[in-house]
């Protein structure tokens, strides 16, 4: 009896030691963060949507009073784009264009954001079951996610170093497989920012727009949906040469309209007012609301809508896009 009262007392004892360890290291990287009044952060990022992966190379950017500044470039064809967020609202400015959008948003915590402190901080204090592991670098926290739009992605991995540092995030699905991985390779706590990093004039001066003759030579080549619901097909393409644009239309049980065409470059900056959220649309920020999807990619601007499809199987036909053809 001695010999199982001793056992159960190290058990609670060893328990105990678990849970403080695991508070300790939360109570250190949260500590960590509310203590700082900005960060910026170099990194990587890779987002797999079906079986094709999208590298960035990403500079993140805080300021206390609610300020961020992302800044994405695709690995592949070099298209940027930059996430603003000041005391106007939250703007997706796309230079190639001359162009920026205004949502009217709760972004960035609206969803889980890998790369962002105060996000990840949330996915943690909002999951009562979370876990610490130690590893021979450091810590892994494991957390629930919160994707709206995508709700495959179930848990992330925050990697932490032994003095807490967050160096990597990776996002899986419900089979365990990673979708979204974030590197910090770079980073600066409490970093100064001149006046107009955070303004939306500061950054356009920094935009430099493709020529609308660059523009004009881009031919637009019909990019078909590689997946498309069952029962539904092709069944009509009409080609609207003097605006450069086609509308396909799809019809059967889910029916839908997928609108392309060449973008065009504004002589001055122009906003744009949207209405949805930002998320991330096969290759780029896109605009989501209900039932439409719309984003620009390599130049081409692109616009889904379906009125019996939600918003997560249009976002399934919109990121099987691709430029290789379906038969009617």
């Amino acid at each position: 009896m001695k010999k199982k009262i001793l056992g159960l007392l190290c058990g609670i004892l060893l328990l105990t030691g678990c849970n403080k360890t695991q508070n300790d290291i939360i109570k250190k990287l949260k500590d960590k963060i509310d203590k700082l009044n900005s960060y910026y952060i170099e990194g990587t990022l890779e987002i797999t949507n079906n079986e094709t992966t999208y590298k960035y190379d990403i500079d993140v950017a805080y300021q206390q009073d609610e300020k961020y500044k992302v800044k994405l470039k695709n690995k592949t064809n070099n298209h940027e784009q930059i996430i603003l967020k000041n005391n106007d609202g939250v703007y997706v400015l796309t230079p190639s264009l001359n162009k920026s959008f205004k949502f009217q948003s709760e972004w960035p915590y609206s969803n889980s954001q890998s790369y962002l402190y105060q996000t990840i901080i949330n996915d943690i204090d909002n999951d009562s079951n979370k876990k610490v592991e130690e590893d021979k670098d450091g810590y892994i926290i494991t957390t629930k996610v919160n994707y709206t739009n995508n709700k495959d992605l179930k848990n992330q991995k925050i990697y932490l170093d032994k003095n807490a540092n967050i160096k990597k995030v990776e996002v899986l699905n419900k089979d365990g497989i990673t979708k979204i991985k974030m590197n910090y390779n770079k980073v600066e706590h409490n970093k100064s920012f001149d006046d107009n990093y955070f303004k939306l004039s500061g950054n356009i001066q920094d935009t430099k727009p493709q020529t609308k003759e660059q523009q004009s030579n881009k031919n637009l080549d019909i990019a078909y949906p590689l997946y498309i619901p069952k029962g539904t097909k092709l069944t009509a393409q009409d080609k609207i040469d003097k605006d450069n644009r086609t509308i396909l239309t799809f019809d059967g049980d889910e029916s839908f309209t997928i609108i392309e065409q060449t973008a065009n470059i504004e002589d001055n900056n122009k906003v744009i007012t949207k209405d949805g959220e930002l998320e991330f649309v096969n290759d780029v920020i896109g605009n989501v609301s209900d039932n439409e999807v719309s984003f620009i990619s390599n130049g081409i601007e692109y616009y889904a809508t379906s009125n019996t499809m939600d918003t997560k199987q249009l976002l399934e036909v919109v990121n099987s896009i691709s430029i290789l053809p379906v038969g009617k």
